[in-house]
């Protein structure tokens, strides 16, 4: 059901509080998921495995959870993902053995699909016209759950570790307990925002991997789901190069780091909650979306043409406003697309098609990195370009969606 007028409805600021505490319990394990792989004698590269084992497990299972949201429900599909969290996490911090803790990081992954679920009940409660503005304001609180994550992670590490479990593993464990919370607060206060379809049980169809790359032939979403992806392989080429770059180019040290992190953070929030509607009225959806990828784009090639500190903090600031822009107008577009019987399950699918560029980008990062530390910005700087053009053919593509 939507609702009427400008004022946002109770159920988004509920499950957008569930999905900034969510956000909080994911980022939580960021800083200390490679070290604590290290503990358990994993090489660099097995280490590494366990970011692709669970964004891979995500690309699998997030359209699963989507469509079975459609059938039976946002909220139930909602307390089982946040519950797989909870269980993953939980078995990661007591693992003796580095065996289970890829099982948990696969069980996280499959379960991971909590933030399309959220996307679509916003999409079940708000009108047309709400939903650009709705949609802001979620992804900004949820990348505030982001600046809040690592220092919780710090402050679990530095306290008294219960019997069993190490120092680093009191991080998964703060991590356990904020995503109950999250679980707690949906079982308690969100309602249901969709009416099942009724048809509850499993199909094999719903399991093909097919049925996520034939979603690229859709002729309403099949553009969208490829920028999903050119858009998240662009960023995170950039996200895993930044941090090499920053340390040996700039030479600074990983407190500095923490807080161009924080500030990152901070800015890109501010930008999508009082930025992004005004422009979108102004400039419609595909239009500003293929401004702030090439911006993205330009940004990219910058930083590493003036590698000095001013001349990064400076860049920095313009490209964590514009970098909050294009996930939630992507999403927005889709939304829009998209018929109330089937927005979980495209919202899943995007979300699917993050996922797997979220696994293949730091690879690729990986290798470009070995070659040189400003190369991975000159790649990924034309690339985006490419992508911001790319994304103008969503006009062509649709002509009943906004241009």
């Amino acid at each position: 059901m939507s609702n009427s007028g400008t004022r946002l409805p109770l159920q988004f600021w509920i499950v957008t509080l569930v999905a900034f505490i969510n956000a909080v319990s994911f980022t939580i394990i960021i800083p200390i998921l490679y070290p604590y792989a290290k503990q358990f004698g994993l090489t660099d590269f097995q280490a590494s495995l366990l970011t692709t084992a669970y964004a891979a497990s995500q690309f699998l299972g997030t359209p699963i959870l989507g469509r079975l949201s459609d059938r039976i429900g946002r909220k139930p599909l909602l307390v089982i993902s946040l519950g797989g969290t909870v269980l993953a996490n939980a078995i990661a911090s007591l693992t003796p053995v580095p065996g289970l803790l890829f099982a948990a990081r696969i069980l996280d992954g499959l379960t991971g699909g909590n933030t399309s679920i959220a996307q679509a009940i916003i999409s079940d409660t708000t009108d047309p016209e709400q939903r650009t503005k709705a949609f802001g304001i979620f992804g900004a609180v949820f990348r505030l759950g982001f600046v809040a994550g690592p220092p919780l992670s710090y402050v679990a590490q530095i306290v008294p570790p219960l019997p069993g479990i190490s120092s680093l593993g009191m991080s998964f464990l703060c991590s356990a307990a904020i995503a109950l919370l999250a679980t707690v607060l949906c079982l308690l206060f969100l309602p249901e925002t969709h009416q099942p379809s009724g048809q509850v049980q499993l199909r094999w169809l719903d399991f093909k991997l097919g049925r996520i790359f034939s979603a690229v032939t859709h002729p309403r979403f099949g553009r969208v789901f490829v920028l999903t992806f050119l858009t998240g392989f662009t960023f995170t080429i950039f996200t895993f190069a930044f941090q090499p770059f920053f340390l040996n180019v700039l030479g600074q040290d990983a407190r500095t780091l923490a807080l161009v992190f924080a500030a990152f953070g901070i800015i890109g929030f501010v930008a999508q909650v009082f930025g992004l509607d005004p422009l979108r009225k102004r400039f419609g959806l595909v239009g500003l979306l293929a401004a702030m990828l090439a911006a993205r784009g330009v940004l990219f090639m910058l930083i590493p043409t003036f590698p000095s500190l001013g001349a990064f903090l400076a860049i920095l600031v313009v490209f964590a406003a514009v970098n909050s822009f294009p996930m939630p107008l992507i999403e927005s577009v889709l939304s829009l697309r998209s018929g109330p019987q089937e927005q979980g399950e495209v919202l899943g699918l995007n979300a699917s098609f993050l996922s797997i560029s979220n696994a293949i980008g730091p690879a690729t990062a990986g290798l470009l990195v070995s070659l040189g530390y400003r190369l991975p910005f000159w790649i990924t700087g034309a690339l985006t370009l490419l992508v911001a053009w790319f994304a103008l053919s969503l006009a062509r593509s649709a002509p009943s969606a906004e241009s």
